[in-house]
């Protein structure tokens, strides 16, 4: 590696989830949608899976391979003894559909489920395979829409209000003032599919009619459970993650909020556009929603049964023009920089950090210009400017000091 390749532009990949929108990414990118498949997903990164691609010289080349033919100089010594490859994973997300209840395991509890599968013989590649890696998976997300999702149990005073104030919900009252949230969760997650459907049918009609009358908002967990069934109409079986939707805090977020997912914490995205950072893992255990493998006892083992008060942060000023995001793990940081014309934003990078422009364009240490859905990679200590012609809005991922 020549020591003055130090700042490459960067190239995405694009995952064509069901649950994406059509037109989002492809406007942000600049390229033409193709309405055939969803994008609902863009990665950037070095996941082994999708890695993006950085241009160097005359040619496109895996930034994977940039950085293992010298970890040292382009990630820092000391986050390659800490973690030995690049420990974040760079989004942007458009969520047209719900996307599945899911909980994310500890480190701890993510080795020992891989090596329990491994030493089980199951396929990393199998469909009811739960630990894709030995890693934890944080992960904060930064609105950049009026963005709505799930997160964590609601208080046990809300709760207990949503269930005496739901028809069909009612009967669950009793079994939760003795057993409590878990008790409660755990009856639900696992009853019998005859019972789900004669306790969420109805509710599930009442929604789709409340909805149709413009009675409820987005705040009501009716709209979301509507919006699951309006398209396609109420099927034989009615997915249990409508409990979920109930039970939950559902919580809308401004865009420039963000809000950090901890291991344990159970939850959803409903609906919006978000730039999303995360350790570098695909551990997911799912509990609904989702035609995915759903794992209700893997699920219970790691899911925190607390009422949680959602925190919606706002953004910590850093340097001028730049909001930091605090995230209490050692494995990535987020910030945002908003710049006006003619503004000029210097800093030095410690570990490699990954930059895309999602307003305006900047140009990067005055050779390298980066428009609206461009993005870039900077190698470890390696100083760099940003200037603005205009009112300009980069997203930077990053390693904290170790």
């Amino acid at each position: 590696m020549e020591s003055k390749e130090r700042i490459f532009k960067l190239k995405g990949v694009v995952q064509h989830y069901a649950w994406g929108g059509n037109t989002f990414i492809p406007e942000l990118l600049g390229i033409a949608p193709d309405f055939s498949k969803p994008s609902a997903e863009y990665w950037m990164g070095a996941h082994s899976s999708a890695p993006s691609q950085i241009y160097r010289t005359d040619s496109w080349q895996q930034l994977n391979e940039l950085i293992s033919s010298n970890p040292s100089d382009a990630l820092h010594p000391a986050v390659v003894e800490k973690f030995g490859e690049l420990p974040y994973l760079f989004k942007v997300l458009d969520v047209k559909d719900m996307l599945s209840i899911q909980v994310h395991p500890t480190k701890a509890n993510a080795e020992i489920g891989y090596d329990a599968e491994n030493a089980a013989g199951i396929p990393l590649n199998a469909p009811h395979r739960n630990y894709k890696d030995r890693n934890h998976k944080p992960e904060v997300m930064v609105a950049l829409s009026d963005f709505w999702l799930l997160h964590g149990f609601k208080s046990k005073q809300a709760l207990e209000d949503t269930l005496q104030n739901t028809l069909e919900l009612t009967v669950l009252l009793p079994l939760f003032r003795k057993e409590g949230i878990k008790g409660l969760y755990q009856f639900v997650m696992e009853m019998d599919q005859v019972d789900v459907d004669n306790l969420l049918t109805p509710l599930v009609k009442r929604a789709l009619r409340f909805k149709k009358e413009g009675s409820i908002t987005k705040s009501s967990p009716c709209w979301w459970a509507a919006k699951l069934y309006e398209e396609t109409g109420i099927p034989e079986h009615i997915d249990r993650g409508i409990f979920s939707i109930f039970f939950f805090n559902i919580v809308q977020v401004n865009p420039g909020e963000a809000v950090f997912q901890k291991a344990g914490v159970p939850h959803a995205y409903l609906e919006g556009q978000n730039i999303e950072l995360m350790a570098n893992s695909d551990n997911v255990l799912r509990g609904g929603l989702t035609p995915k493998h759903v794992d209700v006892p893997e699920l219970m083992k790691h899911t925190l049964f607390e009422e949680v008060v959602p925190q919606v942060m706002k953004g910590v000023p850093l340097m001028p023009g730049e909001l930091k995001y605090p995230c209490p793990v050692p494995d990535f940081g987020l910030s945002k920089i908003s710049l006006n014309q003619g503004m000029e934003f210097q800093s030095e990078t410690y570990s490699l950090e990954i930059f895309i422009v999602t307003e305006g364009s900047v140009l990067l240490n005055q050779h390298m210009v980066l428009k609206k859905g461009e993005c870039a990679a900077i190698l470890a200590e390696t100083k760099y400017s940003l200037l603005a012609p205009g009112q300009a809005t980069v997203f930077k991922a990053f390693v904290p000091v170790l």
